[in-house]
C-alpha cells in the first residue's frame, strides 16, 4: 500500500469517527495552543523590560546609594559622611574610566500645582545638565538648564508630558499638544519657571497605536472630553516614570529644599546626594571601574564602606532569570497539556484497533505485512496529531488576542515563528510517540486468530 493510500485511509477513518476524533483532536488543540500562547506573552513582557533597560540608561550606568557600615565596622558608623558633592569632585579626578558623572537631590513627596490643579510627580530632583545624557532624557521643547543656571540657583525646571497634562491638560482633552515653556508652576510652594520639556517616551508597541488612531476618523462629541492620560499610568511603567520626571537645577534644589529632605548635610558639612549615577565607557570594563570607584570613594569616606553600587546589568541578569524561569514553567505546563493529548490519542487508537481485528485479519489474509499495518495504525494517528496541531495554532491566536486585551498594553503579547514550529513539532513528535504502542499491538495480530475474532 503506498503512502498516499495509507494517508487516505487515516483521513477516512478519522471523518467516519468525527466526534471522537474531535475529543481525541482537543488535548493536543489545547497544548499547542498555550505553549504558543505562553511564549507569546513571556516575548512581550521580554521586549517591554529590555526596552525600559535602555530607556533609562543602559548596561553602562551605574548607581552608587548610601549603604549601612558593615558589621566590622559599626563602630565608625557615627563617623559615616553618606554621598556627599565631595564625592563627585573625588571622582571626576580620580575615576578615569568614568565619562559621566551625575548626582541627584531628590525631594520626596513633592507636590506640584498650577491652574488650581495638583501632581505628585515620581521624581522631582535637582541635579546637574549631566542628567540628560545619563537618563536618556531628550528635550522637546525650551532647553535644558545650564551650569549658569545651576551656580546662581535660578528657579527654573523642566518637566515631562505627564507634568504637563496633570497640570495644564493633555492632548486628548484640547485636540492639539500644549507647550507650557514660560508658565510658572509652584513646587512645594516655591514659585518655578518652566524652561523646557521632554519627550513623550513610549514604548514601540504605544506609539504604532498612537500612530495608527491618529489616522483614524475622530468621531463627533458631544459633551466634555474626558482625559485618558497620554502621559499618565498608561503603559510600560518605566516610560511613564520617565514622563512624570521634573527636574530643577541641584544648588537651587539645595538652597530651597534642604530643610525637607532626609538629612540636610553629611558629616564634612557637604550637601547630601539621595543618589551619584556614573557612566563606564565600556561594558567589557565594568569590574575595573567599580574598583576604581570603590577605591577612590573609600579615600574621601576615611575607609569606610557605607555606600554600595546597583548596576543595570543585575537588572538584566534578573529580567534574564525572570523570563527563563517564566518560559519554563509555562513550557512545563504546555508539555503536560501535550502529554495527555498524547495519551488520548494512544486510548482512542487501542479502541480504534479492538474494533477492526478482523478488517486486520482480513487485510493481512489479502497480503498486507507486518509493516503495512504498523504505518496504517501509526499514519493515522500522526494524521489526528497533525490535525490538531494546526487547529492548536488557529486557536492559539485567538487565545492570543484575549490575552492582549486583558493584558497591560506595554507588554502585549508577540507570536513568533519559532514558537510556532516548536508547538507543532512537539504536537507532531506526540502523534507519533502515541501511535507506536497501538501500530505495534495491532501489527503483531495473527491473520487466522483476527478472522476468528468475534
Amino acid at each position: 500500500m503506498s503512502l498516499w493510500n495509507v494517508v487516505s485511509v487515516g483521513f477516512k477513518e478519522i471523518w467516519a469517527h468525527k466526534f471522537r476524533s474531535l475529543l481525541t483532536m482537543l488535548g493536543i488543540i489545547l497544548g499547542v495552543s498555550s505553549l504558543v500562547a505562553m511564549s507569546a506573552l513571556v516575548k512581550g513582557m521580554e521586549i517591554a523590560q529590555k526596552e525600559g533597560l535602555v530607556a533609562i540608561g543602559g548596561l553602562q550606568k551605574v548607581r552608587i546609594e548610601a549603604s549601612e557600615v558593615p558589621i566590622e565596622q559599626r563602630h565608625l558608623a557615627d563617623q559615616a559622611v553618606g554621598i556627599t558633592i565631595n564625592d563627585v569632585h573625588a571622582l571626576r579626578h580620580g575615576a578615569s574610566l568614568v565619562t559621566a558623572i551625575s548626582p541627584e537631590m531628590r525631594l520626596f513627596g513633592a507636590t506640584l500645582s498650577a491652574r488650581g490643579k495638583t501632581f505628585r510627580p515620581f521624581t522631582c530632583a535637582g541635579v546637574w545638565p549631566v542628567a540628560l545624557e545619563m537618563s536618556e532624557h531628550a528635550i522637546a521643547h525650551g532647553r535644558m538648564f545650564n551650569s549658569i543656571d545651576d551656580e546662581m540657583a535660578r528657579s527654573v525646571c523642566v518637566i515631562g508630558t505627564a507634568t504637563r497634562d496633570e497640570l495644564f491638560g493633555s492632548p486628548e482633552e484640547v485636540g492639539h499638544e500644549i507647550i507650557p515653556i514660560g508658565e510658572t508652576i509652584l513646587i512645594n510652594r516655591q514659585p518655578f519657571t518652566i524652561i523646557g520639556m521632554f519627550q513623550h517616551y513610549e514604548s514601540d508597541q504605544e506609539r504604532r497605536e498612537r500612530e495608527l488612531a491618529e489616522l483614524q476618523p475622530k468621531p463627533q462629541m458631544t459633551g466634555p472630553t474626558r482625559s485618558r492620560g497620554w502621559g499618565g499610568r498608561r503603559g510600560n511603567f518605566i516610560f511613564w516614570l520617565k514622563n512624570a520626571t521634573v527636574y530643577v537645577p541641584l544648588n537651587t534644589m539645595w538652597m530651597k529644599f534642604r530643610a525637607g529632605m532626609p538629612g540636610t548635610a553629611g558629616a564634612t558639612g557637604d550637601p547630601t546626594l539621595s543618589t551619584l549615577e556614573v557612566k563606564i565607557a565600556d561594558i567589557e570594563t565594568m569590574e575595573p571601574a567599580l574598583q576604581q570607584i570603590r577605591n577612590v570613594m573609600l579615600t574621601t569616606h576615611k575607609g569606610i564602606e557605607d555606600f554600595s553600587f546597583r548596576t543595570q546589568e543585575e537588572w538584566a541578569e534578573n529580567i534574564n532569570t525572570f523570563i527563563r524561569n517564566t518560559r519554563l514553567s509555562g513550557g512545563m505546563i504546555a508539555g503536560i497539556s501535550l502529554l495527555v493529548g498524547g495519551i488520548g490519542i494512544m486510548n482512542i487508537m487501542l479502541a480504534s484497533i479492538s474494533g477492526r481485528i478482523r478488517e486486520i485479519g482480513i487485510r493481512k489474509a489479502v497480503g498486507a505485512g507486518t509493516g503495512d499495518i504498523f504505518m496504517q495504525i501509526l499514519v493515522e494517528s500522526l494524521v489526528i496529531a497533525i490535525l490538531g496541531g494546526l487547529a492548536g495554532l488557529g486557536a492559539s491566536y485567538l487565545f492570543v488576542q484575549l490575552i492582549g486585551s486583558l493584558s497591560p498594553d506595554a507588554n502585549p503579547p508577540i507570536i513568533t515563528a519559532v514558537a510556532m514550529s516548536v508547538a507543532f513539532a512537539a504536537s507532531v513528535g506526540i502523534g507519533i510517540l502515541a501511535g507506536l504502542f497501538p501500530a505495534f499491538k495491532a501489527s503483531r495480530y495473527h491473520p487466522i486468530q483476527a478472522l476468528r475474532y468475534e
